[in-house]
């Protein structure tokens, strides 16, 4: 017998928010077995980030070969890749080994929850250019969306439908957008092909534990996608609600010796409480 396997390529976080540490949280919460390679390291916690170092572009890949030598992966997850070479290197074994991650789900991780910003400039570009078509869906909020087209952010779903469209004749073949920075009491992520635009919503819960949100969907949906084999609206959905019940068990916790400022993280354990 064999369990369904998520792989996660991205950044480090220490206080186990986001990052490597809440996907593999997720895909554990979520019945998948989790694997992990590390692309970037961080210093931060639920304040911020103090600083960031990427890993030597040949390192990142040698640990993703090692995993894809040994594992069938189901579905991968791509996170922070911090700069050009990680990024480029990442798309370059990407490209020559395609089948071997499975479905592909590309959070285009940018900015930190605190503002901090997670990758250089001149990633955008392989972003854009090499990693975006290789992946079956990207999952930009509204920023990331708005950084990927080079224009100005959407103010509201219709703007924002309007972009993902428009990441989608760029090369994108499916885009989950994310709604959360638009205004509201009803949260809207607008799921977007070739064929169709579904609007997805869910209210809005008011809480500052909002910390590693983006990168729990996308493994979400990665560990979804790794247990029924299809990429779905039923798929997000299933990812979506897991995300909302997470912040939900979460919302009232009070993990940082000052919880009135920054962002806590989610609960990620939500799946198997009772």
């Amino acid at each position: 017998m064999k369990p369904p396997v998520a792989l996660s390529i991205a950044g480090s976080d220490p206080s186990g928010g986001a990052g490597i540490q809440a996907d593999l949280k997720t895909f554990s919460a979520l019945g998948v077995y989790g694997c992990a390679a590390i692309a970037g390291l961080t210093v931060q916690n639920t304040q911020g980030v103090r600083a960031a170092q990427a890993l030597d572009p040949g390192f990142v890949v040698d640990q993703v070969t090692a995993v894809v030598d040994d594992i069938a992966v189901d579905a991968t997850k791509l996170g922070m890749l911090t700069n050009a070479g990680v990024a480029g290197a990442v798309a370059d074994l990407l490209a020559s080994r395609r089948k071997d991650f499975g479905t592909i789900v590309l959070d285009p991780v940018m900015v930190a929850t605190s503002g901090d910003a997670l990758l250089a400039e001149d990633a955008v570009e392989v972003m854009r250019t090499r990693l975006m078509p290789l992946a079956d869906v990207i999952t930009p909020n509204v920023p990331e969306t708005a950084v990927l087209l080079d224009e100005a952010p959407a103010t509201s779903s219709d703007e924002l439908a309007d972009q993902a469209q428009r990441l989608v004749q760029a090369g994108a073949r499916a885009v989950l957008a994310k709604g959360g920075h638009l205004d509201g009491d009803e949260l809207t992520d607008l799921l977007v092909t070739p064929e169709d635009t579904i609007r997805l919503t869910s209210p809005r819960i008011h809480t500052r534990n909002t910390h590693g949100t983006g990168c729990t969907l996308s493994s979400a949906v990665a560990a979804c996608v790794a247990r029924s084999g299809v990429l779905d609206v039923a798929t997000v959905e299933r990812a979506r609600d897991y995300l909302h019940r997470a912040i939900v068990a979460g919302a009232t916790w009070r993990l940082s010796r000052t919880p009135d400022s920054g962002h806590g993280p989610v609960n990620h354990l939500v799946e198997g409480a009772s």
